[in-house]
């Protein structure tokens, strides 16, 4: 056993000479060469949340064995998840079993499951870093394959599910020093049109929540254009006035339809968000302190693609460190939807970090509506903890989430 610290350009090295889909070798062997590991894994969840995918590392010269699925709920696998916090049992033979998440910026990738027959602190301590490791080389390699992708789909994928989903951000959490967020889209039986997207700069965090009309591919298309418009406009320097007008003249141009969407624009640095409601349903505001959810009651202007005279106004939003800001679609409120009370759950779920907050909260419609939703119910969350630094250039304390 080597049992020496982990050599980052070393593995990464290894990690690019190998082929993109054999990220897991790649730690395992490295694993295996300092702590004598016996086996390692990487399971990841479906696109549902609801099974897992389990990736063996084969033994040095042999083939990997075919992948494996078992259930996530109610798992020592989703616990690990939920928790972000490594997992240590008896293998039932004398060892150590060892599950640490495999997480990047706070999406949580999946987990990283070790055997071996010694585990101290130091042991341990180097485990997770080899599978913090792992999240970056699989955020890499994904680029390159389709392994990864074609595992998450563990039901026949509908040509209108597969487009919505590569309309989404390849992560559906990201952690920075300014903000917490997290979405979630659960999609109807006939697909319902919904998209979310962000993007953070030096300055700026962009986001956007948009329900285009209808179902099924008719739907997706019209979601491709809007999306595609505010991706363009964005990443020109467009502010949320000028995206709105791209989405709206794309509508026009290309589409025969319509799209609801709300679009915004914080500065990282104050706080101050700029945003356009294209008549999208009002955000709910949970403000540090208070006890009660807030709809935040915006200026409603026409949807996109409307041809008729339509003029975008640009709203402005101050947020406060402590603020948790929802976003959803009316998916979420609407028919047995609306038997799930948003607003107490948003309150309910204040302690929760914003990735569990939006499982809670897509838990409760899904039930509310018996597993069969008749539109797209999406959600994104935001914890806004104020700018990076203090004028006196103290780090600005964040909330420590379970």
């Amino acid at each position: 056993m080597d049992g020496r610290d982990l050599e980052l350009g070393e593995l990464l090295a290894a990690a690019e000479s190998a082929p993109p889909g054999e990220s897991v070798s790649v730690i395992a062997h490295d694993l295996r060469k300092r702590f004598g590991a016996e086996r390692v894994s990487f399971l990841f969840a479906d696109l549902m949340g609801q099974r897992l995918l389990r990736l063996s590392a084969p033994d040095e010269g042999e083939w990997t064995e075919a992948a494996q699925r078992s259930d996530l709920q109610g798992s020592v696998y989703d616990t690990v998840l939920r928790s972000q916090r490594q997992h240590v049992e008896s293998d039932g033979q004398g060892g150590r079993l060892v599950i640490s998440p495999v997480t990047n910026r706070g999406d949580c990738i999946g987990v990283l499951e070790v055997t071996l027959q010694y585990a101290d602190d130091t042991v341990l301590k180097q485990i997770s870093e080899a599978a913090h490791a792992l999240a970056y080389i699989i955020v890499t390699d994904r680029r390159f394959t389709d392994l990864y992708q074609a595992g998450r789909r563990t039901t026949r994928t509908s040509l209108a599910a597969e487009i919505q989903h590569q309309l989404l951000p390849s992560a559906s959490c990201c952690e920075a020093p300014q903000f917490t967020l997290a979405a979630g889209l659960v999609p109807a039986d006939d697909i319902g049109g919904d998209t979310y997207d962000y993007t953070l700069d030096r300055e700026t965090l962009h986001l956007s929540i948009t329900d285009a009309m209808g179902h099924d591919t008719d739907s997706a298309l019209l979601a491709t254009l809007v999306t595609g418009a505010l991706r363009g406009a964005r990443r020109t320097g467009c502010d949320a006035l000028a995206q709105a007008r791209s989405a709206h003249e794309a509508l026009l141009a290309h589409g025969h339809g319509l799209a609801t969407g709300q679009l915004l624009c914080i500065r990282l640095e104050t706080g101050t968000c700029e945003l356009v409601n294209a008549g999208h349903p009002w955000p709910l505001l949970l403000r540090d302190g208070d006890t009660e959810t807030q709809e935040i009651k915006l200026e409603v202007n026409l949807p996109f693609g409307v041809a008729a005279p339509n003029s975008y106004r640009l709203q402005k939003l101050q947020l406060h460190p402590g603020d948790r800001l929802v976003l959803l679609t009316d998916g979420m409120q609407e028919r047995g939807a609306a038997d799930a009370d948003l607003a107490s759950l948003v309150r309910d779920s204040r302690a929760a970090h914003p990735r569990e907050a939006v499982r809670t909260l897509t838990t409760a419609v899904l039930d509310a509506c018996r597993g069969n939703l008749k539109d797209d119910a999406t959600i994104l969350i935001l914890d806004w903890h104020g700018a990076a630094v203090h004028s006196d250039r103290e780090p600005v304390p964040r909330p420590v989430h379970p």
